[in-house]
């Protein structure tokens, strides 16, 4: 098994915290709270999107869907670029900062598109092209102001800040709407003032990093696939991958729940809020637990959560529907809060300071690329076969990646020493 060594010459010194994995780091708060308000502002339109373009604009489902497929497959390539470029110069800050203002801006394209076909297309192309330039900038700006043994934590406050904002959006979106007679401008315009205020947080709460010199060794580090180099990024990468082609979009968990339950149309919105409230609530004990144990089991095991999704979703049925519907959105929660942050706190450290964003960027396309495939596969064995055989199909698949998923994930990539017990003589062994 691989293991990197414990000095890499590249990594950033720990910051000192005054108690180490006792306290969240202030950077991190603050993305957070950035993360929160944007979130509030593009779920905001999210919940309505799809109304407003079918309902109010006359667009045909087919439309809808090929624009919102196009957009998020490009958005892996700029994803890419966006790390890339925060890694020159360490310009992480000022990288995420165009990301989000970009998206917040796209609240106005919206609001200016009015029917126009064209308008809208760019809207939707600034908005999903903002959201990838800032991901890997922000979660490196994480990996690098946190101390490595407390990224779990630290992922964990952000994400759990970050999905607050994403159940208070559609709440605001749909209060909106009911406040205002459904005028869908009123909603744009409030999405793009919330959206700027996050943007106002991030250039006054979050400090920078000031560029280093260029030498020879960062300057490999900053090609767009330079984190390929290191077999434990390598592993980390294949694994993500594997388990990501192994897993069904949420569209398709909710659409069984809703054919399961035979659950009434308007309260299909609502089935997201569920899950994203389980994954608040876990999201910081589970970065705790993978800083303790290690964030590979977590990560392993936050996909057989995904497993008893699908397994529960195949369960005869009998009596409230709450059977069936609270342990599928509870389960769905424990999935996201293993895997989403603690991928991010596993990669980190393996990768040089000078190259962060670039690899994290690179991890992120990886797995969503692959996820893509996978609703693209059980979409097409569920026309083909009918919903059961593909989600057997998927149990299957699924059964697979985490047998390779155990293989290929190394016990400890960065090479950092555990956090010991109080009381502890000897630091723990580390072997394969």
């Amino acid at each position: 098994m691989y293991l990197a060594t414990t000095g890499r010459r590249d990594a950033p010194a720990p910051p000192r915290t005054g108690g180490v994995g006792r306290r969240v780091p202030g950077t991190v708060l603050a993305l957070g709270t950035v993360s929160l308000v944007t979130d509030i502002s593009s779920e905001m339109v999210t919940a309505v999107l799809p109304l407003y373009l079918v309902l109010g604009l006359g667009l045909s489902p087919l439309q809808f869907g090929v624009l919102d497929g196009l957009f998020n497959g490009a958005a892996s390539v700029v994803r890419l670029l966006g790390g890339h470029a925060a890694d020159r110069g360490r310009r992480h800050k000022r990288v995420a900062g165009i990301g989000y203002a970009l998206s917040a801006c796209s609240r106005l394209g919206l609001l200016l598109a009015g029917g126009a076909t064209a308008g809208i297309a760019a809207a939707l192309a600034a908005d999903r092209i903002g959201k990838s330039i800032r991901t890997a900038p922000r979660d490196a700006l994480i990996t690098l102001s946190s101390p490595p043994e407390a990224l779990g934590r630290s992922f964990g406050v952000h994400r759990a800040m970050d999905t607050t904002g994403a159940l208070l959006g559609p709440l605001a979106a749909f209060a909106l709407l009911w406040a205002t007679a459904d005028a869908y401008d009123a909603v744009f315009v409030v999405s793009f003032c919330v959206g700027l205020l996050g943007v106002l947080i991030l250039v006054l709460y979050v400090p920078g990093r000031r560029p280093t010199p260029s030498t020879k060794s960062t300057q490999r580090t900053r090609r767009a696939f330079g984190a390929l180099r290191d077999p434990a990024f390598r592993r980390i990468l294949g694994a993500a991958a594997l388990l990501g082609a192994a897993t069904v979009g949420d569209a398709f968990v909710y659409l069984l729940l809703q054919r399961r339950l035979g659950l009434p149309v308007g309260w299909f919105p609502l089935l997201p809020l569920g899950a994203a409230a389980g994954y608040l609530l876990l999201a910081v004990p589970a970065g705790r637990v993978a800083d303790r144990v290690g964030r590979r089991l977590p990560f392993l095991y936050g996909h057989v959560a995904l497993l008893g999704v699908y397994a529960t979703l195949l369960a005869p049925t009998g009596g409230p529907a709450s059977l069936l519907l609270v342990p599928v959105l509870v389960l769905l929660g424990v999935f996201y809060a293993t895997t989403d942050g603690v991928l991010m706190a596993l990669a980190g450290p393996v990768l040089p300071a000078d190259g962060r964003a670039g690899g994290l960027a690179l991890l992120q396309t990886g797995q969503a690329l692959a996820r893509m495939l996978a609703a693209a596969g059980f979409g097409a064995a569920w026309t083909a076969w009918g919903p059961r055989p593909a989600l057997w199909a998927a149990i299957s698949a699924l059964l697979a990646a985490l047998a390779g998923g155990w293989a290929l994930l190394p016990r400890n990539p960065s090479g950092i020493p555990a956090p010991q017990a109080p009381g502890a003589q000897t630091p723990e062994r580390r072997t394969a």
